[in-house]
């Protein structure tokens, strides 16, 4: 089921052929997370590998988002809200990269999971992070990589955190197809998410290790 979740998107089907997969996923019981993860991330990424190969093009990529964003608002109510915490995230996508899908997917399942996320958007400057930070006093910083381009200025943002003194402060994810556990521990940042799910796990583990 999950696979033609997948397929349906990759292949851009009529959203109501999407939603009806969905619908009858749910009515098997099958995790809205799997659906998002297994399903959605899965089927983005064969749209953008149609895209490297030169398959599709940017119209289809707009397209596979609006899709994206269709179905999104209909399993959102399906997370469950969780009761809102204290605990506050600063997403954002590093200079020099605009993409956001994961991103976006991230912080869906953050917000439902209870956290206050503030989203800065795509290709962001890494002095911004830095000054987001001081002003909300965030628990967590999410950064989103997924270009291989990117993971320098990933370091950047590490190195400005350390200069102004609140890289202690906070604990640093990165997420994205650019960034691994290996990156992780040579930059120095407390965990690489390599999906969504695990981003929102390793938010929950650090609220809970602080409580």
């Amino acid at each position: 089921m999950l696979e033609d979740i997948s397929s349906a998107l990759v292949e851009l089907s009529d959203p109501q052929k999407l939603q009806d997969l969905i619908n009858l996923a749910l009515s098997q019981n099958i995790p809205v997370s799997d659906i998002i993860e297994k399903g959605l991330r899965s089927g983005l990424q064969g749209v953008g590998r149609k895209y490297e190969e030169g398959e599709y093009f940017l119209s289809e990529l707009l397209f596979a988002a609006s899709i994206l964003d269709q179905v999104m608002q209909t399993l959102k109510p399906r997370l469950g809200m969780q009761t809102q915490t204290r605990a506050r995230i600063l997403l954002g996508t590093v200079r020099g990269d605009i993409h956001d899908i994961g991103k976006n997917i991230f912080k869906l399942m953050a917000e439902s999971a209870g956290f206050q996320v503030e989203d800065l958007g795509v290709d962001v400057d890494p002095e911004r992070f830095v000054q987001e930070l001081t002003r909300l006093k965030a628990d967590i910083l999410g950064l989103s990589c997924l270009l291989t381009t990117g993971l320098p200025e990933v370091n950047i943002v590490v190195d400005k955190l350390n200069q102004a003194k609140i890289r202690n402060n906070l604990k640093v994810l990165i997420g994205g197809n650019a960034v691994s556990e290996k990156f992780a521990r040579q930059i120095g940042v407390d965990a690489a998410a390599l999906d969504a799910v695990q981003g929102v796990e390793f938010c929950r583990r650090v609220i809970k290790h602080e409580a």
